[in-house]
């Protein structure tokens, strides 16, 4: 499977999680504390954040929602169907207005975690060359890591139903 269709087949599912994960953070759903924080510090964190590449795939959550969104009423009024996208689209483009949200609460997380001098050192550290290569390689080594991982657990299920299956024959129980 290539990358990019792995990056098509599980954006939503990440998009959404990593969208829930950053609104259940502590202190970062949306709330009055990024205000807190000075402006400097944001931006050390919105610099950072664009250089690793960690905001990629977040400007997709949107349109896949909205995707998702018409097919799940599509299916259930197929009849309706060029109006139940005339909606969703016009509801959506409401929620696009609200993305810039998005980028301040994640702002606000890197910034709460990092200090300015960190941001800083962080942003060095990815302007340099293998700064630079690590952020065009994150999402390459994610996918490949994840389908690693994926495939170690799925050996080791099989290697383990057999052993536990051989181990409960050994005691006189079938399986």
């Amino acid at each position: 499977m290539s990358v990019s269709r792995f990056r098509r087949l599980c954006a939503p599912a990440m998009g959404l999680a990593l969208l829930v994960a950053v609104m259940a953070a502590p202190g970062s759903a949306w709330s009055q504390e990024d205000a807190d924080i000075p402006r400097s510090h944001m931006a050390l964190a919105q610099q950072a954040i664009e250089l690793s590449g960690a905001g990629t795939g977040f400007d997709d959550i949107l349109p896949l929602v909205a995707e998702q969104t018409k097919g799940l009423f599509i299916r259930s009024n197929p009849a309706l169907t060029s109006e139940i996208e005339d909606v969703t689209d016009t509801v959506a483009f409401e929620f696009a207005k609200k993305r810039a949200d998005l980028d301040i609460t994640i702002q606000g997380v890197w910034a709460r975690r990092f200090s300015e001098a960190e941001l800083a050192e962080i942003i060095t550290f990815y302007k340099s060359p293998v700064g630079s290569k690590l952020a065009a390689l994150s999402p390459e080594m994610l996918a490949l890591s994840v389908g690693a991982a994926k495939q170690w657990s799925d050996e080791l299920s099989v290697t383990l139903v057999t052993r536990v299956r051989e181990e409960m024959q050994k005691r006189g129980h079938q399986l």
